[in-house]
């Protein structure tokens, strides 16, 4: 009888090596942070050239937008600035009549306005009891609102308009705007002329001119949040959500 060949027993692995729990800790957090920088790049990125949040903050745009809407802005449409460069990429397309247009208010440009583009370069326009006059035609305008018909205020904010007058040599002395009654202006190159939708309650290109082509920042598409605002519910942006306007297109 032979004796029994003897087995080799199997070699075992070496136990992995005891990761030390600090540097689990520390390259958690540098995905974390890696993750998180990314985000921002792409956050900024796409804040720069695509799409801007934008709230509205009065009512002269009432009928049209409300105060505690939230705007999705399009920037790309009309060229997006290149941020530090003072350049823009190529436009889509160029503004239209009757666009709502968000720009930078050319009295303090920090400060963001939108309003109805409703004069283009070499327009004519006036306004005679309130309706509005484009190149001789009285438009039908079916988003304009008056709060106050029967009220038409004279001052000297409207005195600018004496150096765009048609024939404003003839003109000037003798010219008396009022918020309904002015013009006819003409609209300089590579400026706009804008009117709030609530003609009544809008501080617009009547009162500070017109809206140079490089101020425009872009245009709103959706309304992507609303609530109503109430100054005596710190919770209002929860418990006054407009429902029924959210996810509405601009126009």
């Amino acid at each position: 009888m032979t004796d029994p060949i003897p087995v080799p027993a199997p070699d075992l692995a070496p136990p992995p090596p005891r990761r030390h729990p600090a540097r689990v800790v520390a390259r958690g957090l540098f995905e974390w942070a890696k993750s998180l920088s990314l985000a921002l790049l792409l956050f900024l990125f796409v804040r720069a050239f695509f799409v801007e949040a934008f709230k509205i903050p009065s009512g002269s745009m009432e009928g049209t937008l409300h105060v505690g809407d939230f705007l999705l802005v399009n920037k790309l449409v009309y060229g997006a600035e290149v941020p530090f460069t003072g350049r823009r990429l190529p436009a889509v397309r160029h503004p239209e009549y009757r666009d709502i247009l968000v720009f930078q208010w050319p009295v303090d440009p920090s400060v963001n306005f939108v309003k109805r583009l409703v004069g283009l370069p070499g327009d004519t326009l006036s306004m005679v009891d309130g309706v509005l006059v484009r190149n001789g035609a009285r438009q039908q305008e079916r988003f304009a609102r008056h709060s106050e018909p029967n009220s038409d205020p004279i001052g000297e904010e409207f005195s600018w308009q004496r150096a765009f007058l048609v024939r404003r040599a003839v003109a000037r002395r003798s010219y008396r705007p009022s918020r309904n009654n002015w013009g006819p202006l003409v609209v300089p190159a590579r400026k706009f002329f804008v009117l709030g939708d609530n003609r009544d309650d809008s501080l617009d290109s009547r009162y500070w001119g017109f809206v140079p082509d490089s101020l425009v920042r872009g245009r709103p598409m959706i309304v992507y949040y609303s609530y109503s605002p109430d100054s005596a519910n710190a919770l209002d942006w929860i418990l006054r959500i407009r429902w029924h306007r959210l996810g509405e297109r601009v126009h």
